[in-house]
């Protein structure tokens, strides 16, 4: 689970889990990408989600 650390900036600490998760998405998202551009319109529309640890 990701954890938000406060400070000066906001930094969000994740696992390994939730790393892969993301990295799984993305593949998916991006499976059918023809090129740079392609890839980054697709990621626009694209949400990740990632649960907080509380």
């Amino acid at each position: 689970m990701a954890r938000i650390i406060e400070g000066e900036r906001r930094i969000i600490r994740m696992s390994v889990d939730d790393v892969i998760n993301i990295v799984r998405e993305y593949q998916q998202i991006t499976r059918n990408s023809c090129c740079y551009e392609h890839t980054r319109e697709l990621l626009e529309h694209a949400d990740f989600f990632v649960p907080e640890d509380l």
